[in-house]
């Protein structure tokens, strides 16, 4: 390839590494399990979940001697590199000694002249291409033979560890950079929630107004400086009270936005009448009666002419008593007081009465005003460093995989000419396996092939949309040929097919049961066609 610096190779990763599932046995026998540090090392997808280390030792539930001899897990050498290949895709780490897996993962036991954290690296990588290989309508799952066809890219040997010695280096600048991002919209929450609960005591008395603090603050109940009502839902087997445009109609959902600016329903002037709904004028403040989560006891404020449901209080402050966006401030600052003042059972629920009489503290008119004032520069400096640090977290979750497309482009680090070529590497590899299996059985001869003329220029002359391949079970066909249980790496050398179209068929024709995927070897499968 173009971007593939000349002593590097790209091949199949099942070309040079054993690909490896999994087991699980019988969860139902607690005999089958040991608790972490008395049995078989056992690892599950979820072990990973969250994970932030290079390397695993062992998961939550280790297999004792009887659960490992129940299932198909095997036992790896350290330095393997596991890949969860189902629920989800993608959960890579490093052996650190001796362990098995769930049948949730395709890992990869590597040759001499594989530093692990290089494939380990790669592999995060690789992760969008084994998502789009993958096959399953439930639960997308990634096939032993289609993990085998992964484009790898083979560096020398001592390239190998000096990309990997710097992703170690930057990588971890990344994660701690995201470790300090992670904390600052909890430390926004408390900010805020500080600056609403300090407005409302005597230390910002003193700094807003030094002469007002010494005088008692006073109190009032929502009811003496406004009134409160509700609304109600209008007759919904009634067509004609509901309409795509008219007066719009609020439910307590609305109020987890500071401002109500728009309603996803409309009521029309019979709904109104017929259940005399008020319609509240702008700068009408809500504070939602009903739900769970976070919906009870928010506060919001009416941007348009809107009636509600009964599931809110709206609340018009009598602005000579009381600066109206006060109230709200002072509302807000006790979301958690008035939601523990809910009653009921199974959904505790506010009321108008207990809206009516909550009480909140009430300065003088003007040191409200001056109160609002600094309270609303601290929250927008709060809003500015938010605003920043969305930027700046979307630009650091950018960075990973910016440096590893560059690590494997061969641009992170220097090439040394004097570094053994990817190429020598991959031919020893092969050489060792041979002399290593010297009474292998020979390969039956294919049959003749009558379907189309021999390649001219190159072994890859095929692709998905030449007529004996698109739709038809052709891998099936080369493999009824061979008579044998194949390679992944054998069939791909039959096929003709580039690299991305061998292992998009293969995997369509696993889907079909064209193709049977024994994880090491594949076969055809029981389909006709």
């Amino acid at each position: 390839m173009s971007d593939l610096p000349s002593n590097w190779s790209e091949v199949p990763i099942g070309s040079f590494a054993r690909v490896v599932g999994g087991g699980t046995p019988p969860s139902k026998d607690p005999a089958n399990f040991a608790m972490p540090g008395q049995g078989i090392p056992w690892v599950t997808p979820a072990d990973l979940s969250g994970y932030k280390c290079q390397t695993v030792e062992r998961g939550a539930r280790d297999l004792t001697d009887a659960g490992f001899a129940a299932c198909g897990a095997t036992l790896l050498p350290e330095g393997s590199v596991l890949f969860s290949s189902r629920a989800p895709i993608g959960y890579v780490a490093i052996a650190a000694n001796p362990i098995s897996t769930n049948q949730g993962f395709k890992s990869f036991v590597l040759p001499e002249g594989f530093d692990p954290r290089f494939t380990y690296y790669q592999l995060k990588h690789l992760k969008p291409e084994a998502e789009g290989i993958a096959t399953g309508t439930t639960f997308k799952e990634l096939s032993g033979a289609a993990a085998a066809t992964l484009p790898f890219r083979v560096a020398p040997v001592a390239e190998q560890t000096r990309i990997a010695n710097q992703l170690d280096t930057l990588l971890a600048r990344v994660n701690a950079c995201n470790d300090h991002l992670d904390a600052i919209p909890g430390i926004l929450k408390r900010f805020r929630q500080a600056v609403l609960t300090c407005a409302l005591t005597s230390d910002v008395r003193e700094q807003v107004d030094d002469s007002a603090a010494e005088a008692p603050v006073k109190t009032a109940k929502i009811s003496d400086i406004a009134s409160v009502g509700t609304g109600s839902t209008p007759l919904r087997s009634n067509s004609a009270f509901y309409a795509s445009t008219g007066t719009p109609w609020v439910t307590s959902a609305a109020t987890g936005s500071p401002f109500v600016v728009g309603a996803d329903q409309f009521v029309t002037e019979a709904a109104i009448a017929t259940h005399r709904l008020k319609v509240y004028p702008k700068g009408t403040l809500l504070v939602a009666m009903y739900g769970e989560g976070k919906t009870r006891g928010q506060v919001s404020e009416l941007a348009i002419e809107a009636t509600i449901n009964q599931a809110c209080a709206a609340i018009s402050v009598n602005e000579e008593l009381a600066a109206r966006q006060f109230v709200k401030l002072a509302l807000t600052a006790n979301y958690l007081v008035m939601r523990e003042l809910a009653e009921g059972g199974n959904q505790p629920n506010l009321n108008l009465s207990k809206i009516k009489d909550f009480e909140i503290p009430l300065p003088p008119l003007d040191e409200q005003a001056r109160i609002v004032g600094s309270v609303e520069k601290l929250l927008t400096f709060a809003d500015r460093v938010e605003a920043r640090y969305t930027a700046m977290r979307a630009h650091v979750q950018r960075l990973a995989p910016q440096v590893l497309a560059k690590a494997f482009r061969g641009e992170l680090v220097e090439q040394d000419p004097n570094d053994e070529p990817a190429s020598a590497l991959l031919a020893r590899l092969v050489s060792q396996r041979t002399a290593s299996s010297p009474n292998k059985k020979p390969r039956r001869p294919s049959k003749p092939r009558t379907t189309r003329a021999p390649a001219e220029a190159s072994s890859m002359t095929k692709s998905r949309q030449d007529e004996d391949v698109k739709g038809l079970p052709y891998l099936a066909g080369h493999l009824r040929r061979l008579g044998v249980p194949t390679t992944a790496q054998s069939l791909f050398k039959e096929a003709e097919l580039p690299v991305a179209d061998f292992y998009k068929q293969l995997a369509w024709e696993i889907a079909e049961g064209h193709v049977k995927d024994n994880q090491t070897t594949l076969e055809p499968g029981h389909a006709t066609g």
